[in-house]
């Protein structure tokens, strides 16, 4: 079993997730930055072209990064990212589920149409005119978390989860293309900076961050 590795938030949400958890796995890395996982080789294995993947002993591509969370944890269910119990899990999944519809999403369709046009524009359609539109709403769902988060520790309450991987990542990155957290979310940038400090947000950073100026 082995990761198909490459720069990019959702690869270091991957590798933030392992890092938590104390895995190690054998990392094939690809090329993001020159399309390599838009090529015929890597679409032949993972016809959606996502970074990363998930490849299993036995060839079968699971892609999607939370989905390859999900499985990751059912092998190793501690310490837990998710969550321990029926409960716990429906939690982390209904939390991680508004902060993709109403955050990161945004965030990243914004970043293709407009800071990282060129890189996009020719892999997939790309509707420059929805990006700041697309901006405002990310910042909108932001605000709205800010209230949400209120005396919270993590998103899931005193529990590290998915969740937090995944807007950490995603904020992270955006700080690095015009698109930051506003000063005035006191909670959120409270919660950021919780993350940040951990030892997994230094250790899963790509080392293509530096040559790029962005985290991923």
């Amino acid at each position: 079993m082995k990761i198909l590795n490459s720069f990019g938030p959702n690869p270091r949400m991957l590798r933030m997730f392992l890092a938590e958890k104390g895995l190690k796995m054998d990392m094939v890395e690809h090329d993001i930055l020159t399309g390599e996982n838009r090529e015929s080789g890597y679409v032949k294995k993972n016809p959606g072209g996502q970074m990363p993947a998930l490849e299993l002993d036995d060839g079968t591509i699971l892609a999607e990064t939370v989905v390859i969370c999900d499985y990751l944890e059912e092998l190793h269910p501690t310490p837990a990212l998710i969550g321990s119990n029926a409960e716990e899990r429906a939690e982390a999944r209904m939390w991680n589920r508004r902060i993709e519809q109403k955050i990161t999403e945004n965030i990243y369709a914004a970043f293709k149409y407009a800071e990282g046009i060129d890189m996009f524009k020719n892999r997939v359609r790309c509707l420059p005119e929805a990006a700041d539109g697309l901006k405002a709403s990310a910042q909108d769902g932001l605000a709205w978390l800010d209230e949400q988060i209120t005396g919270k520790t993590f998103i899931c309450g005193d529990r590290i989860t998915i969740a937090d991987l995944v807007l950490y990542c995603c904020t992270n990155f955006s700080a690095g293309v015009g698109q930051t957290i506003d000063a005035s979310l006191d909670n959120v940038n409270a919660w950021f900076n919780r993350i940040d400090q951990r030892p997994s947000a230094k250790s899963s950073l790509h080392p293509a961050a530096e040559k790029t100026g962005m985290k991923g």
